[in-house]
């Protein structure tokens, strides 16, 4: 038994070409208004997810310095500290981080006569370049320059008064060199890091010992040999 279905005109049928046509329309039309805004929120969304947002940081940590070319003079390591701000603005592999900082260094000597330890303190100004190689690793290296602001001997002689501040005139209160070194951030603003700093310039200038007074601020070895800083740093920061 065959059963005829009654021929249904296009005003009953529930979909025709042209709603469909209209519909796609409006599809694409909403797609192309609200494309833009998803971008924008996704965009807004990794923003928020992002921690270094600003680049501004606080380090801190612990100076292992030496100096070189001091075998003669037993030359010894000894342990400072070094804090300070720097600024790193977010990156993806290359960035820069510019510096300044306090840092206290120096070295132990000692000889046949006399011995002792020489503690001199630094304003210094870095700009490094860093590659980041992992999501949590980066390198760095560049170049820094300091300038003395305090020199201390043995533990009696020190900055601070007419005949001992006559002792900086040993010194040269520039310096300049370069460093190296790699930092990890594990978790959020987290920052571990280790660089080796290694002056160009000599730590000690040929003094003018008619200005020295009657001496003895300093040991006498020091300006006549080619000595120059090299530090070691540790230390912990947070990126803001």
């Amino acid at each position: 038994m065959i059963t005829s279905f009654p021929h249904l005109s296009s005003d009953t049928m529930p979909f025709t070409n042209q709603s469909i046509r209209k519909f796609m329309k409006r599809m694409y039309l909403m797609l192309l208004l609200t494309a833009p805004l998803f971008a924008l929120s996704q965009k807004d969304s990794a923003r928020k997810n992002q921690h270094n947002t600003i680049g501004i940081g606080l380090k801190a940590g612990l100076n292992f310095s030496n100096v070189t070319n001091a075998s003669s003079i037993n030359a010894s390591h000894e342990t400072g500290f070094n804090a300070g701000i720097f600024i790193s603005p977010p990156h993806k592999i290359i960035g820069s981080r510019t510096e300044i900082y306090f840092s206290r260094q120096g070295f132990g000597y000692g000889s046949d006569s006399s011995g002792g330890k020489a503690t001199n303190d630094y304003i210094m100004l870095a700009q490094m370049m860093s590659i980041r190689i992992t999501k949590w690793v980066e390198i760095m290296f560049g170049a820094q320059t300091g300038y003395m602001i305090s020199a201390k001997v043995d533990t009696t002689s020190k900055t601070g008064n007419a005949t001992i501040d006559n002792m900086l005139s040993y010194y040269n209160r520039f310096d300049y060199g370069f460093g190296a070194g790699i930092e990890v951030h594990p978790i959020m603003g987290l920052i571990v890091g280790a660089r080796y700093c290694l002056s160009l310039n000599q730590l000690y200038k040929t003094p003018d010992y008619s200005q020295v007074g009657n001496g003895g601020a300093i040991s006498s070895f020091s300006p006549d040999l080619n000595l120059k800083n090299n530090v070691v740093q540790l230390y912990l920061g947070w990126q803001f």
